[in-house]
C-alpha cells in the first residue's frame, strides 16, 4: 500500500465543514488517496464518557434500552438509505416535533437517496414520542427514524 502525506490544511477544511453543517463524518477522494474525517455523534461521546464509570455488566446491561426504539410498535424505520431532512427546506419548521398529533399518510420528513427527495409518511396516526434522527443525518434502511404513539 502506498503511503501519502497528510495535508493537515485539508483535514482542519473538513472538520470546520463537519462543524458546520453538523455531519458526522465526511470523505475526500483524489486519485487513489483518500482522507476520512469523523466525529462522534452525542450517542457515542455519553458512551466514552461513561465508560470509565460503568462497570462492563452495567455497559452490557445498556444495549437492551439502545434496541428499544426498534421493538416499539410505533418505531417509523428508514425504508432506504439516504439523508434525512426533518423540514421542507434548510431552516424551516420542521414537518414533526415530539408532541405532534399526526395522522395516517402525513409527511413526517424527507429522504434524500440518489438527489430525489422521497417523503416518508407516518403509516399511522397518533403522536409523536420521539424523533431520533437529526436534519440531515445520514441514515440507514432499517434505521429508527421516529416513534408514533
Amino acid at each position: 500500500m502506498a503511503s501519502f502525506d497528510i495535508d493537515g490544511d485539508l483535514v482542519r477544511k473538513l472538520a470546520d465543514l463537519l462543524r458546520e453543517t453538523g455531519l458526522s463524518e465526511i470523505e475526500f477522494a483524489e486519485g487513489e488517496k483518500r482522507i476520512r474525517v469523523t466525529r462522534p455523534t452525542a450517542a457515542q461521546t455519553v458512551a466514552v464518557q461513561a465508560a470509565p464509570v460503568l462497570a462492563a455488566a452495567p455497559a452490557a446491561a445498556a444495549a437492551p434500552a439502545a434496541a428499544k426504539p426498534a421493538s416499539h410498535p410505533g418505531a417509523v424505520t428508514s425504508p432506504m438509505v439516504g439523508t434525512a431532512y426533518l423540514a421542507a427546506e434548510p431552516g424551516g419548521t420542521p414537518f414533526v416535533r415530539p408532541g405532534d398529533v399526526v395522522k395516517a399518510g402525513q409527511t413526517i420528513m424527507i429522504i434524500e437517496a440518489m438527489k430525489v427527495m422521497n417523503p416518508i409518511k407516518a403509516p399511522r396516526g397518533g403522536t409523536v414520542a420521539e424523533v431520533l434522527v437529526s436534519d440531515a443525518q445520514p441514515v440507514e434502511f432499517g434505521e429508527v427514524l421516529l416513534i408514533i404513539e
